[in-house]
């Protein structure tokens, strides 16, 4: 099963990293003037939208739920990158440079998933859609509570654990969306 996991891992975050970088050829690199808070909010906006489909079981507008995860994904990975380069970085980044700290992070938010997967034995396949953004939700709400506490944890993970989780609940919810076709 872990195998199968793997390449599914891997088909859904080069999709994801495909339609991150044909963003990036078309706007360039315009989120690097996103702080966390405001990534948070366009993480949330996606989820929250998702919650309201699954609630109200119907849908107006044409984007659809795995887009929205995909989109969630590359928000975080966006969100992994701010708080790993200097805020004096250049805004405007290369290709082949975004290119690769799209890789790392995701290969950090794999690692993390093989790690957690080995200890709970995949119990994530049993869980609903409903509860992968629930705990998107409340990831995000941990962030905010940590941007109030001026990024500062006494006993917790910090804001880039929170972002790993995100990824791979995402993944794990288009993982699981592609098995029901």
């Amino acid at each position: 099963m872990k195998t199968d996991t793997n390449k599914q891992y891997d088909k859904i975050t080069a999709s994801c990293k495909e339609i991150f970088l044909k963003k990036a050829m078309d706007y360039g690199t315009a989120w690097r003037v996103l702080r966390t808070i405001s990534i948070v909010d366009q993480i949330f906006i996606k989820a929250q939208r998702i919650r309201t489909i699954q609630e109200i079981g119907s849908q107006k507008v044409a984007d659809n739920i795995p887009g929205e995860f995909k989109g969630i994904i590359n928000y975080a990975v966006i969100g992994l990158v701010q708080l790993e380069l200097p805020k004096d970085t250049l805004e405007d980044l290369e290709i082949k440079k975004i290119s690769s700290l799209y890789d790392s992070n995701i290969s950090a938010a794999k690692k993390v998933m093989m790690d957690k997967n080995h200890d709970y034995g995949e119990a994530w396949r049993a869980m609903s859609q409903a509860s992968f953004v629930d705990l998107i939700l409340m990831k995000l709400q941990r962030i905010r509570q940590i941007l109030a506490n001026d990024g500062k944890t006494i006993t917790s993970e910090g804001i880039d654990a929170n972002y790993i989780d995100i990824i791979n609940y995402s993944v794990f919810a288009l993982i699981l969306l592609g098995e029901k076709k």
